[in-house]
Order: structure tokens, then sequence, then C-alpha cells
């Protein structure tokens, strides 16, 4: 987990994240400013030590499904507390 964040990318990630509601792909790479191909390889490392979570919208609508994501307890743990205080 530590390395996993220890990455600016994923570090901003979780942070941004922490400071929202839930925000989609787009939205959080605008906010970043930051490629699609990148920011998706940084979510998936992220997602996979459980510091941030996605949702999928299951009903569709004209423009379609939406994913969104967002810092569960966890990510929130981690910026406030740092890793040594939630592991």
């Amino acid at each position: 987990m530590q390395a996993t964040v220890g990455n600016r990318t994923r570090f901003e990630s979780v942070y941004r994240l922490a400071h929202t509601d839930e925000l989609t792909p787009t939205e959080l790479e605008a906010t970043m400013e930051i490629d699609d191909s990148t920011l998706h390889y940084h979510r998936n490392k992220l997602r996979g030590v459980g510091l941030i979570e996605k949702r999928v919208r299951t009903e569709r609508n004209r423009d379609g499904f939406y994913t969104y994501y967002r810092a569960p307890i966890l990510g929130d743990g981690l910026l406030e507390h740092g890793v040594v205080g939630v592991c």
C-alpha cells in the first residue's frame, strides 16, 4: 500500500477523490490534467489495494452508462493518519 500511494499521480488521485463525493474518469482527468491511459493505469493500482472504489450506474440513459470513483474510508484514513495509522 505504501508503494502504491508513494507515486505522486496516485496520491493526487486519492487526495482529489477524498475531497469530493465522487468523480467520473473524465472529471478526474480534467482536474489532474493527465491523459486517460496513464490515469487508467494508476486507478487500477489504487483499486487493487482498496484506496479507491468504482461504481457503475446501472441504468442507461441517452449518454450511456457512467462510471464513478470515490475514496472509501481507507483512502480518507490514509490521507488523515498516514500509512502507519491505517495499517
